[in-house]
């Protein structure tokens, strides 16, 4: 890889903090993944994995060249912050490059491998990627948990600092507090890092334009509660995107910009139609009107998971239908 695309694909944020692109750059992903190496030395705290590419190998490994303790693992643990593959697949890359530079520092010495984390699913191996990539895990290379599962469970509120630190070391310095984040997926996370100020949103908040979301009720509660901690941070570590400056502010305005979506919806519920209740889809020409056809399919995918979400809250009634035929009605 030509020295020009290391640099722009790696950048230190702050003494504490390295960014490394996952070199899956596209539409939705931006850039590509954002992964973060967390610490000032070996052993380092990495925040996802990319989605598996292998220009993404090389790039870590340049990024953890910077002095270390020879007796020391690179990464001692890895944290995903959800299981969508962009963020979940480089996982064992990572972890065969975690053996090939313990190795090559200490020949002589026993593999010490990392722990892997993650927020549980709510019905342990449901999802089809996880099971595959779990699958094709090599023994030896992970700490497993005492009980032999892959993840370590991440939980809200818990802290996430590595089992071995350089002598003399500030913990802090590594730290990170978990906040879980349900609504982009229900295994969402996001990390606290005090030593920084920061805030790691994950794909809840991206560094531009809007995340998208699978549960809006779920959705808005987590930015509610991750603005509700405002005082623990000023700056974003997105998923996706450039660092966010102005962290506090910038999640305002993702819960105003839903807010005011909502407020659109309950205007057209408040209008009787002949037929007596809405359509979703007609509900969509309404609040889209003069918009581009090619738009409305995903504005309809919006304004149906408002809908559930408004219906969750007892504000509208569904009175059947699917998808785009689904009708509704306000509750009065």
């Amino acid at each position: 890889m030509e020295k020009l695309e290391v640099l722009k694909s790696i950048t230190r944020l702050s003494d504490r903090v390295v960014r490394v692109l996952g070199q899956n750059p596209g539409k939705f992903t931006l850039q590509g993944t954002n992964t973060y190496i967390i610490g000032t030395s070996n052993p380092y705290i990495l925040v996802d994995t990319g989605e598996g590419k292998q220009e993404y190998s090389p790039l870590l490994r340049a990024a953890l060249e910077s002095p270390k303790l020879p007796s020391l693992p690179d990464i001692s643990d890895i944290i995903l912050t959800h299981r969508h593959q962009d963020h979940v697949c480089g996982l064992p890359f990572v972890l065969s490059l975690c053996r090939e530079l313990w190795t090559t520092r200490n020949p002589e010495t026993p593999f010490i491998p990392p722990r892997i984390h993650k927020f549980p699913l709510p019905s342990p191996n449901s999802d089809s990627i996880l099971n595959e990539l779990v699958y094709g895990l090599r023994e030896g290379d992970y700490v497993p948990t005492p009980g032999g599962n892959h993840f370590h469970d991440l939980a809200d509120g818990q802290t996430v600092t590595p089992s071995v630190l350089p002598p003399g070391s500030d913990p802090g310095d590594w730290t990170l507090k978990v906040l879980h984040c349900p609504g982009h997926t229900i295994d969402s996370i996001s990390l606290l890092f005090p030593a920084d100020r920061a805030l790691l949103t994950a794909d809840t908040v991206l560094g531009q334009g809007t995340a998208v979301f699978e549960d809006l009720y779920e959705y808005m509660g987590s930015l509610q509660n991750m603005y509700d901690t405002r005082d623990k941070y000023d700056t974003l570590y997105p998923g996706h995107g450039p660092v966010v400056h102005d962290g506090a502010d910038t999640i305002r305005t993702y819960i105003d910009h839903r807010l005011e979506r909502e407020a659109q919806v309950l205007g057209v519920l408040r209008k009787i139609p002949p037929d007596g209740s809405w359509t979703t889809w007609a509900i969509v020409l309404r609040v889209y009107e003069g918009y581009p056809d090619s738009l409305l399919e995903a504005a309809a995918r919006g304004i149906q998971l408002h809908l559930k979400k408004l219906e969750k809250e007892g504000r509208v009634k569904a009175l059947g239908g699917e998808l785009r035929e689904a009708r509704w009605e306000l509750v009065r």
